[in-house]
């Protein structure tokens, strides 16, 4: 029996990944790098950033990804690691 119509669960539970990129009026995508609780949730506690499988990205967001991060860290918008906070 399959539902066609229906997304299956993870078969270990897990929960499926978020939308990680956001879409522009132009149909661009990108990632926010001033959305700092999304960024921290792409991120360990110690601040290192998940790896594309853990995120559910393809090559091209996790580069996104990691780019945001690292602005984000330079401006001071996230800490560089779990001792500054």
């Amino acid at each position: 029996m399959h539902n066609k119509g229906k997304p299956q669960p993870d078969r270990y539970g897990a929960p499926t990944p978020g939308k990680v990129t956001v879409t522009s009026g132009k149909d661009i995508e990108y990632v926010d790098y001033k959305d700092v609780e999304s960024l921290r949730r792409m991120m360990t506690p110690n601040g290192k950033i998940y790896g594309r499988k853990r995120l559910g990205t393809n090559a091209r967001q996790q580069r996104m990804v990691a780019s945001a991060v690292k602005r984000a860290r330079f401006l001071g918008l996230l800490p560089f690691t779990s001792a500054t906070i």
